[in-house]
């Protein structure tokens, strides 16, 4: 990535990267360095409830990763129906929780093989 050539607030250092692709440009200036690292506090504590919530719900894993691999398989024209039809599908509740259960046997099975070795 190029570095910018941007007007930086004094004191405050220039940052080493463009931002990712399609976000806005950094501005080290907006918030104070109290802010700042309220901010970076919040980020940390988002994403660590977002992983908890998803270790606690494996049903979320299974439904994307079904989601997913139809998407490749069938490489729809129009994704918006072809995503409004897989989640209101009647069935999807059973197929994911048989995904869920297989996930889990596998894990079980993996876990006794590790006490025996």
């Amino acid at each position: 990535m190029l570095l910018r050539k941007t007007k930086m607030a004094e004191g405050v250092p220039k940052p080493q990267r463009d931002p990712p692709q399609g976000m806005e440009p950094f501005d080290r200036g907006a918030l104070s360095e109290e802010q700042q690292a309220k901010l970076n506090q919040f980020k940390v504590q988002t994403r660590l409830g977002n992983e908890r919530y998803l270790r606690e719900h494996p049903e979320v894993s299974c439904m994307v990763s079904g989601f997913l691999s139809d998407v490749l398989a069938k490489k729809p024209e129009n994704i918006r129906e072809f995503a409004a039809e897989y989640f209101r599908n009647p069935e999807l509740p059973d197929q994911v929780m048989k995904e869920v259960a297989a996930q889990e046997e596998k894990k079980r099975i993996a876990s006794q093989a590790k006490k025996r070795l």
